[in-house]
């Protein structure tokens, strides 16, 4: 039986920049960055309290993966904002958000209380977003 998921994909557009943004401005640790021939590498990042959970920031280049039509077709969609990579969970929201704004962290909305509990949305580099909220936020009245 399956008891954890250990790596997924963040698909970014280019990952010298991916990794400034997820390592300098969220605070991820470097796991792996290991060259795969001329022009690709494996480079994986983690959370700094989920250490078992790696990101890989997967580069949208036309390849044998991704043919000429899928790759222009993938970035734009990333370009436009259109991948939702998922939630991100802190301590404190507020200090949070004010912490990675002033990095240089581009927020599509503040935290804000929402019927489910307080959450603040942001984009990476590439124009993914995510989905920030504190610990426990989900039913706890105390989540704001």
């Amino acid at each position: 039986m399956i008891t954890k998921m250990t790596i997924t994909n963040i698909h970014v557009l280019n990952q010298d920049s991916a990794y400034d943004f997820y390592v300098n401005k969220l605070g991820f640790k470097l796991v792996d960055d290991i060259p795969m021939g001329p022009e690709s590498r494996w480079l994986t990042v983690s959370p700094p309290e989920q250490p078992d959970l790696q990101l890989v920031l997967f580069p949208v280049t036309v390849s044998k993966m991704f043919p000429k039509d899928v790759a222009e077709t993938l970035i734009g969609l990333i370009k436009k904002g259109i991948f939702g990579c998922g939630v991100l969970t802190c301590n404190d929201i507020f200090a949070t958000y004010e912490e990675l704004k002033a990095k240089g962290v581009e927020f599509i909305k503040a935290p804000t209380k929402e019927f489910y509990g307080t959450e603040a949305l942001f984009k990476d580099d590439s124009g993914n977003y995510f989905s920030l909220q504190p610990l426990n936020n989900f039913g706890n009245e105390n989540s704001i």
